[in-house]
């Protein structure tokens, strides 16, 4: 047992997966010699070599062209996309090559593929560099959306994304990665599409992912403390596959929902698991179903208003507590 940081996190779990299989290939921008540019990816291209470690040009396009040929020919090849924003100028690739090769083929072509990149704010970085795109990812059928919030999770996710058969987006958020956690020894595989529930509660259900989990559970211990409030916490962990069954059965025992999500409120993925709760149970509901979200606007660079855009642990507190009268 050791721990690790979710930047260690990451470069533990490329390992594993290339020890375990010498068709898994990493590459990407600064990958290689430097390290990463969050220094996530040191030591592998020491133990890997170059040839299955490639540095490549400043050119998202390039990297997901040649990762793409490169599943086709039955390999399994990981990419990093320093930042998320960056997904924005390759766009074409995921959601109109990636995305559709398998269906468009009748699954004679499968892209076991991964795309993993930096993702969301709260480090200053300003609005080109900041962004939460995990609602880009899902709403394109075709690609799986992963987003691990500790250092155990993203090794055992990493796994099971590298073997799947599908495109998968692979999401790590920037301030989780100093954030510590314990993570055995030995192979870790955890199965996409299970939520976890992070904390039990009767009186509301408070569904997050990545960045926010950490929040949530603060705020919801205050809420108990302050407040005689319990929540239950699930972190969904992936977004595609969507555990909808945790969803569903931990509302209707609490009869309250509310989502806790970093990218913007407009077509976030809150508003699918409110529509989905309001489709099934919603005769279950004790109250309206509560969205707390980043507001519909570009990140700013200033902390102070970075720091009020992002939904925080006071916000979340407070909103929980108004709604719960």
């Amino acid at each position: 047992m050791a721990e690790l940081s979710l930047r260690e996190a990451v470069g533990r779990a490329i390992a594993q997966e290339m020890r375990r299989d010498p068709n898994v290939i990493f590459m990407g921008e600064d990958v290689a010699a430097a390290g990463g540019v969050f220094k996530a990816t040191v030591g592998l291209l020491e133990e890997f070599g170059p040839e299955r470690v490639i540095d490549t040009p400043i050119s998202e396009q390039a990297i997901l062209g040649a990762i793409m040929g490169a599943s086709m020919t039955g390999l399994r090849p990981i990419a990093e996309i320093m930042y998320s924003d960056f997904f924005a100028v390759c766009w074409d690739l995921v959601v109109n090559q990636m995305a559709k090769t398998r269906y468009m083929t009748n699954g004679q072509v499968s892209l076991p593929l991964v795309m993993k990149t930096g993702n969301g704010g709260g480090l200053r970085f300003g609005a080109q560099h900041s962004q939460s795109i995990e609602n880009w990812a899902m709403a394109v059928p075709g690609i799986k959306v992963v987003m691990p919030s500790t250092p155990r999770d993203l090794v055992g996710l990493f796994a099971s994304s590298v073997r799947d058969d599908d495109p998968v987006v692979f999401l790590e958020q920037k301030a989780l990665y100093a954030t510590k956690g314990e993570v055995e020894d030995g192979e870790i595989v955890e199965p996409l599409g299970k939520a976890a529930i992070r904390r039990q509660g009767g009186d509301a259900t408070i569904v997050t992912i990545g960045t926010m989990v950490p929040r949530a559970l603060e705020a919801a211990d205050r809420l108990q403390q302050v407040e005689g409030i319990s929540c239950t916490v699930i972190d969904l962990r992936t977004l595609i596959p969507l555990d909808a069954a945790c969803v569903l059965d931990t509302v209707s025992a609490t009869g309250r929902l509310f989502t806790v999500e970093e990218n913007p409120r407009v077509l976030g993925w809150g508003a699918e698991i409110a529509s989905i709760v309001a489709d099934e149970i919603f005769y279950d509901l004790d109250g309206p179903l509560v969205r707390i979200a980043t507001p519909y606007i570009p990140l700013p660079a200033a902390g102070e208003l970075e720091d009020k855009t992002i939904p925080s642990v006071d916000a979340i507190v407070e909103t929980i507590r108004k709604r719960m009268g």
